[in-house]
């Protein structure tokens, strides 16, 4: 039997790349499979995950993502590829609005689209509340722990838990620590206070209002840049004081602008999307 050919675009925010398919037009039987095979950078296509697009389950909503890891664990929210359908369904014709209502798995997230005659510049995400205990996501078993003091491979680490709807721990360092997700990032995911798993995010202030960050993403490992995780970054930091609450978060892959809004406390994260390439894959 020939197997069925899939049509594919690559899209990336901030580095931060991933594979999207319209499941409007097309049916991907087995999602965690076809991330994990199409996502190798080295015998698949090569992303982060894979992305897909679809009718949302409720009329609050005018379209719907799921997001499936290079390893093939379901995400929850990614700001990135947020801001990537939001461009996508512009140009591609799918939408005329400026306004796109988008169903995730952590709730309808609002997309306000930048755009320049037909072209979406950049895209502002309505990423809601910030949270600091989230059941199933942070188990502190201690009271150190309780206080974002972790150990990880003989070393300890004083972070701060932030959910932005999936869960991240954010460590304040120096410039010369960044290099430490490469070391600890996997082994703090994973850590026993961390029921789920975690983003893991190490950062540092270069100045008042901008922020330098590392992330090392759960199911995908070091990755260029992460929307949840700077947004996760920059609350961290206003709430201790290292930077107010408008800051410039600057990833491996680029720059992203962070606001956690006085006056609904929700955080607006606002960056740009790119198209990479497209083509056509096979159902694995």
């Amino acid at each position: 039997m020939t197997p069925e050919i899939i049509r594919f675009t690559k899209m990336h925010g901030a580095g931060n790349d991933y594979i999207y398919v319209n499941t409007l037009l097309y049916n991907i039987p087995s999602p965690a499979d076809a991330a994990i095979k199409w996502s190798s950078r080295h015998k698949g296509i090569g992303s982060d995950g894979l992305v897909m697009i679809g009718r949302p389950s409720t009329a609050d909503a005018d379209f719907s993502m799921r997001i499936f890891n290079a390893d093939g664990s379901e995400a929850m929210m990614c700001g990135n590829a947020s801001r990537c359908i939001g461009k996508y369904l512009y140009e591609k014709g799918l939408t005329s609005s400026k306004t796109i209502r988008l169903e995730t798995l952590s709730g309808i997230k609002i997309l306000q689209l930048h755009v320049t005659g037909q072209t979406v510049d950049s895209v502002t995400v309505d990423m809601l509340e910030p949270r600091f205990e989230v059941a199933g996501q942070f188990a502190p078993r201690t009271e150190a722990e309780a206080e974002g003091k972790l150990e990880a491979g003989g070393k300890l680490f004083k972070g701060t838990f932030v959910s932005m709807g999936n869960p991240h721990f954010v460590i304040f360092t120096d410039e010369e620590g960044l290099a430490d997700v490469e070391t600890y990032g996997k082994l703090l995911e994973h850590h026993e206070a961390f029921p789920a798993r975690c983003n893991i995010e190490f950062a540092y202030a270069s100045d008042k209002d901008t922020l330098r960050t590392r992330v090392w993403e759960r199911g995908s490992g070091i990755t260029m840049a992460c929307g949840t995780g700077a947004c996760a970054t920059a609350v961290a930091a206003a709430k201790a004081g290292v930077a107010g609450r408008s800051s410039k978060v600057v990833m491996d892959g680029g720059t992203l602008e962070i606001e956690w809004s006085e006056k609904d406390n929700h955080v607006y994260l606002t960056g740009g999307a790119e198209f990479v390439f497209e083509g056509e894959v096979a159902l694995p």
